[in-house]
């Protein structure tokens, strides 16, 4: 499923109008963001969390030629999957 089809997933579920639905969809996928990046975490219970976690620097290889080279640190998002959710794939 893509962003388009879950906007028109959402505003059939929802009985409003795609253009509301795609708003309601990027307000929360913006809030989520400027939530992580504020270093906070968002959870959604029943759904799952997300949050940040630092990555630290380390070595790596180039493949084609084999030559070692530095990978910056950085921080990753991470998602953990709620109870709900994991009982709705299994």
């Amino acid at each position: 499923m893509n962003k388009t089809e879950l906007i028109d997933a959402m505003a059939a579920d929802a009985g409003i109008s795609k253009a509301a639905a795609k708003k309601a969809l990027e307000s929360m996928l913006g809030n989520v963001g400027s939530t992580l990046k504020g270093g906070g975490r968002v959870s959604l219970v029943g759904f799952g969390s997300w949050s940040v976690s630092k990555r630290a620097a380390r070595e790596g290889r180039n493949p084609q030629t084999g030559a070692t080279i530095k990978i910056a640190a950085k921080n990753v998002v991470k998602f953990k999957a709620g109870a709900e959710l994991s009982g709705a794939v299994n």
